[in-house]
């Protein structure tokens, strides 16, 4: 493939007309907090009288509770307050399938369910008193795998599930069995994810006081107002009773996206004793009580033209749900349809099912489903590019979708340079003078994502709203709901606000949400925070804009449309003078608000992302911009031991306008990071329905000595529906990663692995005989060809 002339931009637009802020290396508007210690975490959060609690967890996974004394635990000097089932609203609660309570009511489903917790003086004491709890248990089968849950006659988890079924959907659109009788070619694999913890550095808490009959709860969450609504449930409270305060977040990746216990039983443990209430998983905790990804095993067939033109799609997904729903429902949603906005398929097939096991719940993690399905379709196309002969470049050139596709579900591409991003990928890791001049041991591989700027799961509503108030000083206030979880969201905004009122970015200042406080808002999911709440900060500021300039006019005596907004001034043309005629935005502000019937500069935006709800069997626009990436990795196989090195990893990401490059490329090599961990390293080994010392010392993940030479660029695009033209960008980065170090390996050595993660040992015995690392299920990779 030539990359001496990459493919045309399909972006109309002109950069010289973006304000100088947009584009710029903006500092973050928290560094100095967090770099000098004064960013308030939940483990930072004090209260007088404040308490600590410990939470009782099931050692079995599944068994009947046939009692609880609490009695030695409450006997305890500075044991404050005990709690069990019985002092719950007995109430199931969850995202989509309310199927878990906040303690277990007659009945553990892992091992890590939450049965009792107590708050105390210290965590030392409470965790003592924890101790002291004496739970007695009637041990029952329990189903350990997917083969077990989907087995005739198994135990069931939920009696409510029969087959242990949680959800299921299918759906045939354009013929494909047709299809693939017109396939010169068809590849065909099984593949095997893991699941993956979210590692961040802070573990998930919560702290909760009650005044009356309300509740306050300061947590790490990135959905405050999604999660308001989901623990009023637990608590069986009205949602006026419950208030959600976001502290500061040390990393989230999904893993705070409010599906857990962990702030249900600090508030039920503050209201038992009438005092505030610390809850913060300890890091063994964690391993336990959080969400970790789903693991899927994925069946892809594949056809195509002998001219490499892709044909059908056909793949049964089945995820491992564990004990309880969260979000697992949509992430399989997504792991089964998003990917279709990649090519132009046909016609494509799908069979999904989440399946309930007696393992630790599993729910988001950032990619939300592509990752697995990456894992899986992106090695099928590798393998196809084998068999057709055409190198794996180019047969994505042929088939990628562009701006103005539609995909057999309906999403509608808007903006797209995938095919840009695949030639730059190609260009930056020197894709041709490798493959004329291999090295053993050596292989190169790329893949391609698709993810999306938000996207309608939670109703048919994904919007968000702000408040812009300029202040008497000069300054902007820009209230939203959003929030920030460390990926630098709130300097995004603060300079989408700076850029359409004319102040200086560290003149704009972002509230933190709040439920009471803040405007509505969906929160950090789904790359969705710079495009919906940027536009809705955009729109906000817009009308704060057109205020302030229409209280300059009257006071300038000048028209409005003649007056502009620079450097924290409104300026206006030359007076009869000659003179420049100006005046500083708070001395503007100021006269507005003390004059005769004085009033405040406010401006108010919403924005709900211009897609569609999904039917149920996830048809429809579920996005109104779409990101995409390209990437491509150089591995090394050391043939006496299998080890894998990375060398070499190039990432183009379409992202629209990059409003600000430093943030943009953190967001990248971090998921980069998170990638390489899913591929080589992140894994458990599991007994009895536990993962064995859940701690950092054998959850291995990435450092900086696995961390490849990086090459990371950004597509010239720009999406029109976008905040100046931008769209998400923290999650696409990830997606491709498992899938293309897994061919890069095949490439090198001729093995190639269908169960995560890449390991030295399963490529070491590979070579030996000759043939690919076994699946999960024993299958080996085939491909089928006409």
């Amino acid at each position: 493939m030539s990359t001496a002339e990459l493919p045309g931009t399909t972006a109309d637009f002109d950069r010289a007309v973006l304000p100088p802020v947009i584009g710029s290396p903006v500092e973050r508007i928290d560094a100095v907090e967090k770099v000098t210690g004064r960013a308030v975490y939940v483990g930072d959060n004090w209260a007088p009288r404040m308490l600590h609690g410990a939470v009782v967890r099931s050692p079995y996974a599944s068994a009947r509770i046939l009692s609880v004394d609490t009695s030695r635990a409450e006997r305890l000097p500075g044991v404050h307050a005990v709690v069990t089932g019985a002092d719950t609203a007995k109430v199931k609660w969850g995202a989509f399938r309310p199927d878990l309570y906040p303690l277990a009511i007659d009945r553990v489903r892992y091992v890590g369910d939450e049965v009792a917790a107590v708050a105390a003086r210290d965590p030392e004491t409470a965790r003592r008193a924890a101790e002291l709890i004496r739970v007695e248990y009637e041990i029952l089968p329990a189903v350990l795998s997917l083969d077990a849950a989907l087995a005739e006659g198994a135990p069931l988890v939920h009696d409510d599930a029969p087959g242990n079924v949680a959800h299921e959907f299918g759906f045939d659109r354009g013929g494909v069995d047709a299809w693939f009788d017109r396939s010169d070619v068809i590849v065909e694999g099984t593949w095997q994810s893991t699941r993956q913890w979210h590692g961040s550095i802070e573990t998930i808490g919560c702290t909760a006081e009650w005044s009356q009959d309300r509740v306050s709860l300061w947590a790490n969450t990135q959905t405050p107002f999604l999660a308001r609504q989901r623990y009023a449930t637990a608590l069986g409270l009205p949602l006026r009773a419950v208030r959600v305060v976001q502290t500061e977040i040390g990393g989230g990746f999904g893993g705070k996206s409010g599906d857990d216990n962990t702030s249900v039983i600090c508030a039920l443990l503050a209201r038992r004793a009438g005092r505030p209430v610390q809850l913060v998983n300890t890091r063994e905790e964690e391993f336990l009580a959080s969400r970790p990804r789903i693991p899927m095993r994925y069946t892809v067939r594949l056809g195509f033209t002998k001219d490499g033109l892709v044909t059908a799609k056909d793949i049964e997904v089945i995820a491992d749900n564990g004990a309880y729903t969260g979000k697992a429902q949509a992430v399989l949603g997504a792991a089964t349809v998003r990917h279709d906005a990649l090519f132009n398929y046909r016609a494509v097939r799908a069979h999904s099912r989440l399946v309930y096991t007696n393992l630790e719940p599993t729910g988001a993690f950032r990619g939300f489903g592509n990752p697995s399905a990456d894992w899986a379709v992106g090695q099928a196309w590798d393998l196809a590019a084998k068999r057709l002969g055409i190198d794996v470049p180019d047969l994505f050139l042929l088939n990628a979708v562009e701006s103005g596709s539609v995909s057999p579900h309906n999403h509608r591409i808007s903006s797209c340079e995938l095919k840009q991003c695949i030639s730059k990928a190609a260009k930056a890791i020197d894709w041709e003078a490798k493959r004329i001049a291999r090295k053993p041991g050596r292989g190169l591989a790329m893949g391609v994502s698709v993810h999306v700027s938000g996207r309608r799961s939670f109703g048919d509503y994904d919007g968000s709203s702000a408040i812009v108030r300029l202040t008497e000083d000069g300054r902007a206030t820009v209230i939203v709901g959003e929030g920030e979880i460390g990926t630098g969201a709130r300097t995004t905004l603060a300079q989408i606000a700076a850029a359409e009122l004319g102040l200086p970015v560290a003149d704009v200042s972002v509230t933190r949400p709040d439920t009471d406080l803040a405007t509505h808002a969906l929160g950090a999911l789904a790359s969705r925070v710079t495009y919906v709440a940027g536009n809705a900060v955009k729109r906000a500021a817009e009308q704060a804009c057109q205020g302030l300039l229409e209280a300059a006019a009257r006071q300038l005596d000048r028209p409005a449309h003649q007056l502009w907004v620079e450097n924290g001034a409104v300026h206006a043309p030359a007076g009869a003078d000659g003179g420049p005629v100006s005046a500083p935005v708070g001395r503007i502000v100021r006269a507005e608000l003390y004059r005769p019937n004085g009033q405040p500069i406010v401006g108010i935006g919403s924005f709900d992302n211009p897609s569609e709800f999904p039917d149920q069997n996830r048809y429809g626009n579920e996005s109104g911009a779409y990101n995409f990436v390209a990437e491509a990795a150089e591995v090394e196989v050391d043939p006496a031991t299998g080890a894998v090195t990375v060398l070499e990893l190039a990432a183009v990401v379409d992202c629209g306008t990059v409003l600000n490059p430093p943030l943009a490329e953190g967001q990248v090599e971090g998921a980069i990071a998170q990638g390489l961990g899913m591929a080589l390293t992140e894994r458990f080994d599991w007994r009895d329905g536990a993962p064995t010392r859940p701690n950092f010392s054998d959850y291995k993940l990435p450092t900086a000595g696995v961390m490849p030479e990086l090459h990371i660029e950004f597509a010239d695009s720009y999406e029109p529906t976008g905040p100046f033209g931008a769209k998400g960008v923290g999650e696409i980065a990830l997606d491709p990663v498992p899938s293309i170090i897994a061919s890069a390996v095949a490439d090198a050595v001729g093995v190639r692995v269908h169960e995560l993660p890449i390991t030295a040992e399963k490529i070491y015995w590979g070579m030996q005989d000759g043939e690919s690392a076994p699946t999960a299920s024993g299958a080996t990779e085939e491909g089928d060809g006409r």
